[in-house]
Parts: C-alpha cells; structure tokens; sequence
C-alpha cells in the first residue's frame, strides 16, 4: 500500500488542491504553546491557525480526513478537544507528551468522537512508550524528528534514522499493531538527504504515512493557485512513481540504502555545525 500522505495547509482553496492530487490528511496545525521557545532560530513551520480554519477546511474536504494538532496537555487540553470535535476533526494529534497520564487524559478527553494520533517528540515519550502502546485507543503514531532530535541533543533530525532511535521505535508500535509514521517527505530529488532515501527508509520500517514537507509543495510562498495545482499534482505523480520502485524493493536493497542513509547522515553532520 503506498504511503498515507499528510499535508499541513489552514486554506480551504489549498486543502481542495492537496485532496485532488491524492492527499490523504489535511492537518491543521493549533499548537503554539512552547514551539518558539524550543525551535527558536530554526526553519520550522510554526503555524497560527485557528479552530475557525479547521471548520472552513473541513467543509470542503470529501475524501481526505481532517486531522487538528492540538497543543500538549494543559489546562485548557478538554476545551480545545471539544472545539476541534466540532470544528470537524476527524483525526485529533496530541505533541509533547511525556507520560503515561497524560496520554490516558488525552484518550479520555477525545471519548471515541475523533481517532486520537500521539505525535512522538521528546525522550520522555521515547522511553515510556512500552506502557503506552498497552493503553485502549490510539489510532496511530507518528515520529516528529525535528523535535525529538532536540529532545535527545542531536544536531541534525535524520541522526534519529542513522542511529537506530526510529527503528526501535517502529518495532515496538508494530508490535502493537497499531499504525505509525514518521518526519517529512521532500520532493524527489531533493532534500539534505535526499527524498528517495527517506521514502526507502519508510518502506524498510514498515511506515504507513508521511508529511509533505514545504519543499514539496511551499503554498505559503506560491500564492498562484494554478501554480500551486501544477507543482503539486507533479510531485505527488513522482513520488507515487517512486513508491513503485521501494514497494518491490528487496531487503538487500532496502538495507544498502539504510547504509547511504547512514554514511550521508554522518558527513552532515561532520560537516556542518548544525543542520535545521
């Protein structure tokens, strides 16, 4: 099956063109709280949407699913559940989480009327996992590499590839035969490290969904949505092309590229002091 896609976008005229072009989850993004603090100085997207953008996407999305990002557990966690509930979200991600308890109080706040996704980001997260994956309703995972790379002191995000950190963690949620993800795509041929190779990995750890990074498809800065429509639905195309080729891809093959994947990891990091 080739990969659930996931595009972050708060513009209705957007989200149709993503959800035309094959998108599986259009993902609007409410979290603030300590991202500027934590990603200060990096190239992130540190998005300001709001729950009135998540109901004016969900509106016109019909075949993609609508995911919200709330913030990480707070006082306010129950309301801006409730309000994501209503705004449409069919799928709800909870970040930064760091225990047990606050993955239970997330479920529970949910209450079955969205399918809650745990965004896996900061080491706490990475070394209570075991005791999570044995709690009743989670729908799915995902690795966020930007953060965790920070939560674990690391320079560059893709060491979490290079090191093994990911693949330990796949192993144990497949275990739990619950669906995962992680990090972002970039369009084919491009990316620090390059698309191809991530897309590899995705298929070598049995990875079911990825971000479309805003390489793949920068709408912020495009404005043109003729432009927008044309740049998408040709990336989409050829990583759709190239998820042929890693679906039949063999375990040697699969893990010469987990070998460049590492040695290209370790001359970024040799090479540049710090990698965003």
């Amino acid at each position: 099956m080739p990969l659930k896609l996931m595009y972050i976008t708060n513009k209705p005229e957007v989200a149709e063109i993503a959800q035309e072009c094959g998108v599986d989850i259009v993902w609007v993004d409410l979290e603030t709280l300590g991202k500027e603090e934590r990603q200060h100085n990096m190239n992130t997207v540190k998005s300001r949407h709001t729950l009135q953008d998540a109901a004016n996407v969900s509106k016109v999305l019909t075949n993609s699913s609508l995911m919200v990002r709330v913030n990480c557990w707070n006082e306010n966690s129950q309301a801006e559940i409730n309000g994501a509930v209503t705004a449409g979200a069919q799928l709800i991600m909870l970040p930064m989480w760091k225990t047990v308890s606050e993955v239970k109080k997330f479920i529970d706040a949910v209450d079955g009327r969205a399918k809650p996704v745990l965004l896996i980001e900061t080491k706490e997260a990475v070394e209570c996992l075991d005791e999570v994956l044995k709690l009743k309703g989670i729908y799915a995972f995902h690795i966020g590499l930007n953060d965790l790379h920070l939560s674990f002191g690391l320079k560059f995000m893709f060491q979490l590839l290079s090191d093994g950190t990911v693949e330990k963690i796949c192993k144990k949620i497949a275990a739990a035969n619950i669906p995962y993800g992680f990090g972002g795509i970039a369009k084919i041929g491009e990316g620090t490290l390059p698309a191809e190779n991530i897309v590899l990995e995705h298929y070598r750890l049995g990875s079911t969904r990825a971000i479309l990074s805003r390489s793949f498809c920068n709408a912020e800065q495009i404005g043109d949505l003729k432009e927008i429509k044309r740049i998408f639905k040709e990336n989409v195309t050829k990583l759709r092309e190239f998820e042929k080729y890693a679906a039949t891809a063999d375990e040697a093959t699969l893990n010469e590229n987990r070998k460049i994947v590492a040695d290209k990891v370790d001359w970024v990091v040799k090479n540049l002091q710090t990698v965003r």
